[in-house]
């Protein structure tokens, strides 16, 4: 009986030690609705800790300290990892690259500027490339990170067009100010020419704002920390991690003027494994977004096993938004215990022939809205993605693109409060095509100030259940 007992305990031992072995800081984070989410684990970086200053940089706000910041990051990876400081003072660099087992961390007075001169981000490996470097960058890396209470920004107004019907009489004036051009008669304004002095990359305005970059872009790495710093100001999108997994985001604030053009918060596309919790948005396109492009091989697919808990978005199109690419197919997702105040539409899900695909078991819940300008709820098929410029016709579709069709089905919405809406909720398909099948909405309050519903019932195949909608 005795030893029967002795091995019992071992036993129970063994099991409690596998359970802390697997367990992580993070596991707080997932609620039950999340039970069948494979779960991001701990990255954790050698402490060896390096300040930038020890390589020259200056932290005056006019000494490039490019050379300097990205030598640290390369010494600090050759020894097998570390932390990289930057202490108080601005910072101006060009791009960089993170490498394996380096985490840039940043000051609470510390602010990462880049530099206004866009001839440093041209990659003169790839000539034929159809975007310049991002600003910070990294490609097939393992365990990276960016953390601190510091600010990283991308001095995104030497990239950006500007529409005029969305900026007041001084605004306008003030870019004007900084150089620039208009075009289509005087309704879009462009930084070209600037009077900064620093030399234009391409041979046409237009041309020049096709090639602007993301703040942050991540390529096929696994293990990414970003924690605490504030992203704003980006020149396209602002956090942007593509065919990763592994991927924690905690306590970020990321921001940028209300109207930038394709000025998205978080981003992630063809990811595995992530965790986005605890960060406030507040920006000129999608707050926190998933995406997917068409399968390419030897690289992660689709979106799966997210979770957008307890985080905040301000200002946006949309607070949590799937599309308007999702080829690869987007499956478990949960968005629970978010809050939307003064975005455009609540949840919005968008797609359309030539870039959608399967979109399933998706589970939001718990999430409160107001000053919701469009649709608390959206599910739109026909999304047309136009960059500033771009002539209003219909896109004519080939066979090939017709074969991907945006499909949204197995999707639980609960326990959603809106405060004030102008709709409730909008759906519409595409003729003849199964794009919206099995969407469940139910134990809801919405507070509209148009209409209820505008859906589609042709196309759309929604359930309500115990939805309270107030006119």
């Amino acid at each position: 009986m005795k030893r029967h007992l002795t091995a019992l305990t071992t036993w129970i031992l063994a099991c409690t030690a596998t359970v802390q072995a697997n367990s992580t800081i993070y596991d707080s984070c997932y609620p039950q609705e999340a039970a069948a989410l494979a779960r991001v684990t701990d990255i954790a970086f050698p402490a060896d800790t390096v300040c930038i200053t020890r390589y020259g940089a200056i932290g005056d706000g006019q000494t490039l300290v490019t050379r300097a910041l990205q030598q640290a990051i390369d010494d600090a990876a050759r020894k097998g990892g570390g932390v990289v400081s930057v202490p108080q003072g601005v910072w101006l660099t060009g791009p960089i690259r993170l490498k394996s087992n380096v985490c840039l961390t940043l000051d609470d007075c510390a602010i990462l500027q880049f530099s206004p001169d866009k001839t440093l981000y041209v990659d003169s490996t790839r000539a034929k490339a159809s975007r310049v470097r991002p600003c910070i960058s990294a490609d097939k890396q393992r365990n990276i990170g960016i953390t601190g209470n510091g600010i990283i920004d991308g001095n995104g107004q030497q990239w950006r067009p500007v529409k005029r019907s969305k900026v007041s009489d001084v605004e306008w004036k003030q870019y004007h100010e900084l150089g620039g051009i208009e075009r289509q008669q005087g309704t879009l304004w462009y930084p070209w020419q600037m009077k900064a002095g620093y030399a234009d990359i391409a041979d046409t305005p237009e041309r020049q704002e096709s090639m602007r970059n993301d703040l942050v872009r991540f390529e096929q790495c696994t293990g990414i920390l970003l924690r605490g710093v504030t992203f704003q100001n980006s020149p396209r999108f602002h956090v942007h991690p593509c065919y990763s997994e592994n991927i924690i985001i905690d306590g970020i604030t990321v921001r940028s003027e209300w109207n930038v053009q394709n000025g998205d918060g978080i981003d992630l596309s063809d990811c595995h494994r992530a965790l986005i919790t605890r960060c406030t948005v507040s920006v000129g396109d999608d707050g926190i977004c998933m995406k997917s492009g068409l399968p390419r091989d030897g690289r992660i697919s689709g979106c799966e096993d997210i979770l957008i808990a307890d985080n905040t978005v301000n200002h946006a199109h949309g607070g949590f938004v799937i599309g308007s690419e999702d080829a690869g197919g987007m499956r478990r997702i949960t968005v629970v215990r978010c809050r939307f105040s003064g975005t455009d539409v609540g949840l919005r899900f968008k797609s359309a022939l030539g870039r959608g695909g399967l979109t399933e078991q998706i589970r939001i819940s718990d999430c409160v809205m107001n000053d919701i300008s469009g649709e608390a709820i959206a599910f739109q098929c026909d999304y047309v993605n136009r960059h500033a410029g771009a002539d209003t016709k219909e896109p004519v579709y080939t066979d090939e693109e017709r074969q991907w069709a945006p499909r949204f089905r197995d999707i639980r919405i609960s326990r959603i409060t809106v405060g004030g809406c102008k709709t409730g909720i909008r759906a519409a398909g595409l003729p003849g095509i199964d794009c919206i099948s099995d969407i469940v909405i139910e134990h809801s309050n919405i507070v509209c100030r148009s209409k209820k519903t505008d859906i589609d019932e042709a196309t759309a195949k929604l359930t309500l259940n115990n939805v309270n909608l107030i006119k």
